[in-house]
């Protein structure tokens, strides 16, 4: 999957001397944590909502309201900005994002054309997306997770096997981490089935490898985070 497709495109970017009372304002409004920072229309840094609230003073401060909006009207976004950020092309995998973000600890990064122009933006949040679009969880709930070989041909003789039960699969993922060498964990999600027919099936598979679980997954009564009410 390309960054492309699932990043936001054409975000809002701010010059470099934007003050970070704008900056702050533009965040709120747009209920976004982050802004690409532009010179000429080239990406020069990014500004996070935790750069503002490091830059601003302390509640504690002495200063009087009317001193604090000038403090914050005259700090510019190129002084608290991160230069040179880490970026991503959109052409690039989603995947290739991912492993930059979490080799540096980061929670988005900008992307930009050959120019240097932002074309979009690509944060955690979307990874999450890519990852339940991916798996397939809103449209089977049921997973079946098998410990394999990791060699030709033994996947597609297990699908065969769920196959022959009828089961429409909806995914199927693999992984050789936490395996021993020569080794592979194979994940597997299916639309509803009867109780009867997926034990057949795990029965089954249970003769040819070894089930590490089978999980049926109700997704109606997740839980939510409350949001306040307003008046």
């Amino acid at each position: 999957m390309l960054v492309k497709e699932w990043m936001a495109a054409n975000p809002i970017v701010i010059e470099e001397e934007t003050s970070i009372m704008k900056a702050t304002q533009l965040m709120k409004e747009h209920g976004i944590r982050r802004i690409p920072v532009v010179k000429k229309n080239r990406l020069v840094g990014i500004i996070s909502d935790r750069d503002i609230k490091e830059a601003a003073p302390s509640k504690a401060t002495s200063l009087d309201v009317h001193e604090l909006y000038y403090l914050l009207s005259e700090v510019k976004a190129k002084d608290i900005m991160t230069a040179n950020p880490l970026t991503i092309r959109e052409n690039d995998s989603v995947e290739k994002a991912a492993v930059i973000m979490l080799d540096n600890r980061i929670s988005g990064l900008p992307v930009i054309d050959e120019n240097g122009h932002v074309v979009g933006l690509i944060t955690q949040t979307d990874v999450f997306k890519v990852m339940v679009s991916i798996t397939g969880i809103h449209r089977g709930p049921i997973q079946l997770a098998c410990d394999i070989e990791d060699r030709s041909g033994v996947l597609n003789q297990l699908l065969n096997i769920i196959r022959a039960h009828n089961a429409r699969i909806v995914s199927v993922l693999t992984c050789i981490e936490h395996v021993s060498p020569g080794r592979k964990e194979a994940y597997i999600r299916i639309k509803e089935m009867p109780d009867a027919s997926l034990d057949a099936l795990v029965n089954d598979l249970k003769k040819e490898y070894r089930v590490l679980y089978v999980n049926r997954e109700d997704l109606s009564d997740l839980p939510k985070r409350s949001r306040p009410t307003t008046t």
